[in-house]
């Protein structure tokens, strides 16, 4: 399989992580991308990138707890708390419409 192909779902989880709950870790992204173990190299690497690119930022504790936080570029690209956010459990989020499940 194409090495973005399994990538991909980190992404995806990572930033609904983030977006969501406002903090992000190695630990629940292969949570919530529901990935296989020995991927824990590949999320560091993604978190990391993600750093790099402003999305999400080292918390305060990062080197003990390895979490990170929001960062501008997803908190500017987020929609507004008043356009009502329906994550969906099944990984299909819509902005401001009722969630059918």
């Amino acid at each position: 399989m194409c090495r973005e192909l399994r990538r991909e779902p980190a992404w995806v989880a990572a930033i609904r992580l983030a977006v969501l709950q406002g903090e992000v870790d190695v630990d629940r992204v292969i949570e919530e991308a529901n990935l296989v173990d020995g991927m824990e190299r590949t999320v560091e690497d993604i978190l990391s990138t993600m750093a790099d690119r402003d999305l999400i930022r080292a918390a305060p504790d990062h080197d003990d707890t390895g979490r990170y936080l929001v960062g501008p570029v997803l908190l500017k690209s987020a929609p507004q708390q008043a356009a009502g956010v329906n994550p969906s459990s099944r990984a299909v989020h819509r902005w401001g419409r009722v969630p059918s499940d």
